[in-house]
This record gives structure tokens, C-alpha cells and sequence, in this order.
């Protein structure tokens, strides 16, 4: 079996790794705080003092750290992954970043003659713990098929979208629209009340229309009070400023409108909030 490292455990990154120590992977762990790590530890992982630590022996490493910034220093700071892992490791980043940084990332993969993929991650909280993730998948395709068992263990399906860089374009795209559908839904449940609609009426018959997964991940989430956090507030809106950051100052109003909608809900303190807490502004 191969070594797993796993950099970074919010959410995601504890899935992923839960999901390989499950199936009898030997799995280190690199978090910034370590305390994230004790129930991991407690199923058999190991705690990597530092991200060189963490991937000197791995034969794969993910990556799921939270923005560019820390990717960066993920990958290359001095202890970092491109300094430190085997010339033969399979490096895959699962984070959701900028195009800048990930063709920059992809670019200095390619001249240190590593294989990298990024593969950004769809099915949130649910799908990390219960290994039922799909991956949107950028790198050279003919190399999947060497790493196809492991991804298998935290994956629903592998969606190829092209060169390194094409996974994490696509998940722009799919987070700007969801984040777009998500504040609409709020409105229209906004509207359901002022014309006196039952909302759990209203909710289910909603999610029940052909509108797709976002309809029904906004009621889903929508229910609950206080919110789970499935994504927060702070990512979405970091995700939605990646993707317009590709686009002209003067197009996509509509994510303009949500992004500044998103910007005023951490502005109220709600970084931390499901993003669903655009709903109840």
C-alpha cells in the first residue's frame, strides 16, 4: 500500500485522511494546529512535525490547505512539499485556489519533472466523511491510472477536465454558481414568506423541481438552525473572488451582486457561518 500525507485538516482534509486510515493505509497528518489531529491520531495516523516531515516517505500527497497564501508556503517554503517529497511521489492539491497560482504551482511541478494533478473537491462535509467525494481532475490523464485504487477510497468519481489547472477552473465556475444559487434561493424563500407560504411547504417543493444539486443543498442546509457548517461563509466568498478575478471588472454582475452580498455578511461577523447565513440577511 502506498503512504498517504495529508497536509492541512479542516473539514475536508480530516475526511480524506479518516477515510485512507479506514482502509489500512499508513497515513501522516500536517496541520498548522496540531490539535486537529487527536481523533485522527487516535485511528492510527501519525502527526508530522512540519510539511517536510509529513511527505519525505509518502508515495501521495494531498494538499487542502485553505487559500493561495498558505498553499504557498505548503509547497514552497523551505520545508516545503517540492523541497522535501520523493522524486516519485504523486502530488495532488485539493484545495480550491486562484488559476494564478495553481497554473504558477503546475508550471514549477513540470520543470522539477514531478506529476501533479489538482483535483479540487466536490460533495462537502458528507462526501469527505463518507469517502464519497468527486474530484475534478486536471494533470496528465495517462497517470491516473497508477493512483485509480487510492482515489477510489475518498471518491464517488473522477472527473478529467484536462491539463494540470483545468480541474480548479471548472470548480471556479461550478463554487461561482452554486454561491449564485444559494443567495437566490434565500430570496425566494424571502418571498415565500411575504406571501404567507408554509416554508418547509415551500422548501421541499423547491428542492424537488428540476433546478438541481444547489436547490437542494440550499434547503438542505437552509433547515437547520443554528447551521453545521458544510462551507462557510469566508470560503465561499474567497472561491467567488478566484473565479472573477478571470473575467473583466464590467461582466458577471450577478456574482458581483453575490460576492458583495457575501462580503456583507463577514462584515456582520459571519465569516464563520454556513453560507447559508446569506439566506437569513
Amino acid at each position: 500500500m502506498k503512504k498517504v500525507a495529508v497536509l492541512g485538516l479542516g473539514i475536508m482534509g480530516r475526511g480524506i485522511a479518516d477515510n485512507f486510515l479506514k482502509h489500512g493505509y499508513d497515513v501522516i497528518v500536517w496541520n498548522r494546529s496540531a490539535d486537529r489531529a487527536a481523533e485522527l491520531v487516535d485511528k492510527g495516523a501519525r502527526v508530522a512535525v512540519s510539511v517536510a516531515d509529513a511527505v519525505k516517505d509518502a508515495d501521495m500527497v494531498f494538499e487542502v490547505t485553505a487559500n493561495d497564501e498558505s498553499s504557498r508556503s505548503v509547497w514552497l517554503g523551505a520545508k516545503g512539499v517540492m523541497e522535501n517529497s520523493k522524486p516519485d511521489a504523486v502530488l495532488i492539491t485539493c484545495a480550491t485556489l486562484s488559476v494564478a497560482w495553481v497554473d504558477e504551482l503546475a508550471a514549477a511541478c513540470e520543470k522539477a519533472g514531478r506529476t501533479f494533478f489538482d483535483m479540487p473537491m466536490t460533495g462537502g462535509r458528507q462526501g469527505a466523511e463518507s469517502g464519497q467525494l468527486i474530484l475534478l481532475a486536471g494533470g496528465d490523464e495517462s497517470k491516473l491510472a497508477s493512483i485509480s485504487t487510492e482515489l477510489e477510497v475518498i471518491t464517488a468519481e473522477v472527473k478529467y477536465f484536462g491539463p494540470a489547472g483545468s480541474g480548479m477552473r471548472f470548480k471556479l465556475v461550478l463554487n461561482a454558481l452554486q454561491a449564485v444559487h444559494i443567495a437566490g434561493f434565500g430570496e425566494a424563500m424571502r418571498l415565500a414568506h411575504a406571501m404567507g407560504l408554509d416554508e418547509k411547504k415551500t422548501g421541499d417543493a423547491l428542492a424537488e423541481r428540476p433546478g438541481g444539486v444547489s436547490t437542494n443543498i440550499a434547503w438542505r442546509d437552509y433547515q437547520t438552525e443554528p447551521n453545521p457548517i458544510n462551507f462557510s461563509v469566508e470560503w465561499i466568498a474567497k472561491d467567488l473572488g478566484y473565479a472573477l478575478a478571470n473575467v473583466d471588472d464590467d461582466s458577471n454582475q450577478v456574482m458581483r451582486d453575490t460576492l458583495k452580498a457575501y462580503t456583507e455578511a463577514i462584515k456582520r461577523g459571519e465569516s464563520d457561518e454556513d453560507w447559508t447565513a446569506i439566506n437569513r440577511s
